[in-house]
């Protein structure tokens, strides 16, 4: 059986947070790049196919460095994922849940 439309958004949202992830967890950021790493992220993320939008916020406070930087995980940002494919919208979220950057689907619409 083929999955369905619906199926298939949900599954390229899940795409989209695993090269997100893995891509830029470690990267080197501070407080004064955290806002050209959000963008840089949206960015590269957005360039995949039936990615509507992307909203990255890294929080500085979460930064919390003792030598001006530290490496990007899922503890510091919260991201929002907007998928179509055909006709079928999916919003999807990480942020953190009892201490786990967790990644979920919030809704999906046609």
């Amino acid at each position: 059986m083929d999955p369905s439309a619906r199926e298939e958004a949900c599954f390229e949202a899940g795409i989209k947070f695993g090269a997100l992830y893995h891509q830029f967890a470690g990267t080197p950021v501070s407080p004064a790049s955290a806002t050209s790493l959000e963008c840089a992220i949206e960015e590269a993320i957005a360039n995949q196919p039936h990615c509507e939008s992307v909203a990255v916020d890294i929080d500085p406070e979460e930064l919390g460095t003792t030598h001006g930087y530290t490496e990007l995980t899922g503890k510091h940002m919260t991201v929002e994922i907007a998928i179509e494919y055909e006709g079928q919208e999916v919003v999807a979220r990480m942020a953190m849940e009892e201490g786990y950057p967790r990644m979920a689907v919030e809704s999906v619409s046609e």
